[in-house]
Formats: structure tokens, sequence, C-alpha cells
């Protein structure tokens, strides 16, 4: 793909083995992988977590009589969503906070990765970082693209809808710098959790694009439960489906990280401006 976004190649990154298999069963093994994707908004969109237990464990036992292989991969993701869903998910930048959900945090990506790789023995998750492709110069503006888009987006939806006050105030240097590592952190994990994991387990069993819209609700949701409100799911939501579908064509994680770690930088940027509004006072909004 010439002076576009590449195709990258990594074998585990690959569908089930039988294609036409993976067509003729796809509409069944729709049925499970929505129940997940619907157990998440409820659990993190609505806040409803018993209920999205319950709905979770549906989707498994469903799975279960659909096939083999489709249980063992949705268990993966129904174990993650299980463990970050069970520590509060906030922008809380206190040290016990930060402890408790980032320990939330290495487990969901982990434990799957761990079971998926030595347990499973298939090495379906994986976290392609050192890929030996150099980026294309479509992908290098693209990164600039980015910035410009988050410069213009972000002041306009954080402050006049008050959204920026979800986040906690930071002036002093070491709230800066815990806000600063809160969101290069979160932005990291979003796409180990929901890109290298949740899309690419649920590609294994149906279409690319329907295993995107899937993953692209997990993602909505869980930020929208840690503060990401109003019309955050409108900018949020494409912004996931891209993700993914950059991460399908160059297989690199360090590139949609690249990515994600930007828009973090403009959205940190932002939070700082809206609770001093002498800082940074660069904004359009």
């Amino acid at each position: 793909m010439p002076g576009g976004f590449k195709a990258g190649n990594l074998d585990g990154m690959s569908k089930v083995q039988d294609p036409q298999l993976a067509t003729r069963h796809s509409t069944l093994n729709l049925i499970p992988a929505v129940l997940i994707s619907l157990s998440g908004f409820v659990m993190f969109a609505l806040e409803q977590r018993l209920i999205g237990y319950a709905i979770l464990a549906v989707a498994l036992v469903t799975a279960y009589f659909t096939g083999r292989q489709l249980f063992k991969d949705l268990l993966l993701l129904a174990i993650g969503l299980a463990a970050i869903s069970a520590v509060p998910i906030t922008t809380d930048i206190s040290f016990s906070h930060m402890t408790l959900m980032g320990a939330a945090m290495i487990i969901a990506v982990g434990l799957p990765y761990s079971l998926s790789r030595w347990v499973f023995k298939d090495h379906a998750i994986r976290f392609p970082v050192l890929t030996g492709q150099k980026w294309t110069r479509t992908e290098r503006w693209y990164l600039l693209a980015v910035v410009v888009i988050g410069f213009f987006l972000l002041p306009v939806y954080m402050i006049p809808t008050g959204v920026f006050e979800n986040w906690p105030a930071a002036s002093d240097p070491d709230t800066v710098a815990r806000l600063f590592l809160g969101t290069n952190v979160l932005g990291i994990w979003d796409e180990l959790f929901f890109i290298c994991t949740a899309f690419t387990l649920l590609r294994r069993h149906m279409q690319d694009w329907q295993a995107n819209l899937l993953q692209a609700v997990l993602f909505t949701s869980f930020l929208w439960e840690l503060g990401f409100h109003a019309w955050g799911p409108l900018m949020i939501y494409p912004f996931a489906l891209v993700q993914a579908w950059i991460f399908k064509k160059t297989k690199s994680l360090s590139y949609i990280v690249s990515v994600h770690l930007l828009f973090d930088f403009v959205l940190f940027l932002v939070l700082i401006h809206a609770h001093n509004r002498e800082w940074f006072d660069i904004f359009l909004y």
C-alpha cells in the first residue's frame, strides 16, 4: 500500500483457520458476541454491574453451545471485562486509586494474554511493537492530523459542556504529574485491551467490521463511565472504529498507541487550561 496505511503481517492476528466455516456460522457467533458487548454497555455506560454480569454469563453459556473456540475466546474477553469492572472507574488521581485501578488494568490485559499463550496455547493475543516496518508518509501525516483535530475538537467538547470538571483540578507539580501519568497509562491500556485483546478475539469469529462495531461499544462505554459524558460518544465511537481499522491495516501497537497518546497529550493540555485558564491559553472554544 504505497504512501498509505500499509498492511502488516502477524500470524497470531489471523482469523479462525477455516474462513468458510467462520462465515457460515457468523450469525450464530454474533449472538454471544453482541451479548458480550451489551454487558459492557450495561456495566460501564449504565453502571449496572450485576445486570451486566448476568448478561455476561448468558453470553458465555450461549458461546459454549455455539462453538468451543468461540467460548474460549469470549471467556478471555469476559475475564478482562470482569477484572476492570471490579474497581471504581473514575478519574481520581490519588495514589491509592491509581494503584487499585492500575492493578485491575494489568489483570484485565495480562490474564487473558497469559491464558491464551500458555494455557490455550494459541497465542491469539499479541502486542506487536517492534514490527520492523517503517511508517509511511500517510501514517506520519496522520499523526500530525490527530494533533490538529484534538486542538480544535477537544476544547469545544471539554469546556463549554463542563465535562472537564469530571477530572480533578491539577495545578501543583505533583498533581500535574499524576494527571499526565494517568492520561497516558489509560491511553495505552485502551489500545492493549479494546484493540489488541477485544477486537482481536472478536474478529476470529466474525467479519472485521462486525468485530469493530462491537469493540467500539466496549471502548466507548468504558470511557463514558470514566467521565467522557455529554456528546463524548459521538467523538469516541468513531475514534475507536478508526483505531481498530488502523491496527488491522498496520498490525502495529506502537503506531496506534502513538496516535492515542498524541490525542491524549492535547487532552491533558486542555484539562490543565480548563482548570487554570491562564495556563496554555491557546485554545479556541
